[in-house]
């Protein structure tokens, strides 16, 4: 981790941490950290906003103060936040039930100022640190941001919060699957979140000894998952386990998507039309397990602690610093910090040339482009 110099002089500062956008497993280690490293090394005040920017916007603005009590070292085996949070739009044009669209910015740029903060540590995924860093150029906050999300696709750090437990979530699942799979000769197919990228897809596949990869990087065609099917019959394996990102369109090109209570329409069914069109064309007995949310939940990987611990400590020194507008990154196995702009204008998906791709390949893992093994 680089040194930072401390700047502030010891000055009772009052700083604010919220937590945006979808849950996941190392949120709570990130506010453990900031409070301990806060209030133990400058003798800050730590205010935590609930339920994201969401809590900025109600009046009065929700929010609590957090000391040693509020984070006790076993908060880092709980998943989600113990702040809430919020993924319901962009405040900058906020659509209600009746489609009216409202600006909500001013009043969290107030709810800001009303709390009387100096800084503010934003843990987001690439959408809401995007929308906080808008907030901050308006507002004139000094934020400091923090990168989270299971997907891991924020530019410019090689992991991101959550990504670690939801890999881990997802071999534990593939371990489980391979058992029944065999008892029953069967093909399991495991679908997995994946917004846009193909990580944890990927990731788990290789870690979870699957025999088909599909993510939505690279190309399939249902020809060549039969075919890997076939030459593993051939050999006496009559089962086969397939791990899907939700993300992964149909053969043609459409998005498997599913309609939500709330209109919306998201992600989900590819494992269902997989299974499908792989029963008709092998006439193999097939199951699909959705994990979902699952994902994001249970114990944290300690991979996850860790990361949380360290951003967290390293978000408040750069608030000693005065070093504001940056995100903290994992880059090389060390702590660094990038400019906000920066690393939400990369969108970091699977590279078809990744190291981790070249070893799919070379374990003999179809990856529906080609069935070689």
């Amino acid at each position: 981790m680089a040194a930072i110099s401390d700047t502030s002089g010891g000055r009772n500062m009052r700083i604010g941490i919220l937590t945006s956008g979808g849950d996941c497993a190392g949120l709570n280690a990130v506010i453990r950290a900031v409070v301990n490293r806060a209030v133990r090394k400058h003798g800050w005040q730590v205010i935590g906003i609930n339920q994201g920017t969401d809590g900025l916007i109600a009046r009065p603005v929700r929010a609590m103060p957090l000391d040693f009590d509020s984070v006790p070292g076993n908060i880092m085996m709980m998943s989600g936040t113990i702040l809430g949070t919020t993924s319901r739009g962009d405040p900058f044009a906020l659509a209600d039930s009746s489609g009216t669209v409202t600006d909500y910015s001013d009043a969290i740029i107030k709810g800001y100022h009303e709390l009387g903060l100096e800084a503010l540590i934003g843990i987001g995924g690439d959408g809401s640190l995007s929308i906080l860093s808008r907030l901050a150029a308006k507002g004139d906050w000094n934020l400091v941001a923090i990168p989270k999300t299971i997907d891991n696709d924020v530019g410019l750090t090689e992991t991101a919060i959550g990504f670690g437990t939801a890999v881990q979530v997802a071999t534990e699942a593939l371990d489980r699957l391979h058992f029944t799979a065999a008892s029953h000769d069967r093909v399991m197919i495991l679908e997995v979140m994946g917004r846009d990228a193909g990580h944890i897809a990927l990731h788990a596949g290789i870690a979870g000894a699957a025999d088909v990869i599909l993510i939505p990087e690279i190309p399939y065609t249902l020809e060549a998952i039969r075919t890997k099917i076939r030459r593993r019959a051939e050999r006496g394996k009559n089962y086969n386990l397939i791990i899907v990102a939700e993300s992964v369109k149909t053969e043609a090109g459409r998005p498997v998507t599913m309609e939500h209570g709330d209109g919306r329409r998201r992600y989900g069914g590819v494992g269902q039309y997989l299974a499908a069109r792989i029963g008709e064309m092998t006439r193999a007995e097939t199951r699909v397990t959705v994990l979902g949310h699952v994902q994001r939940g249970g114990i944290p990987a300690s991979s996850d602690r860790l990361l949380g611990s360290a951003f967290g400590v390293y978000a408040v020194d750069l608030i000693a610093a005065k070093n504001f507008g940056r995100m903290i990154a994992w880059q090389n196995r060390q702590v660094i910090d990038v400019a906000i702009e920066d690393a939400i204008a990369s969108y970091v998906s699977v590279d078809p040339d990744d190291a981790l791709v070249h070893t799919a390949r070379g374990l003999g893992i179809c990856l529906g482009d080609d069935a070689d093994d």
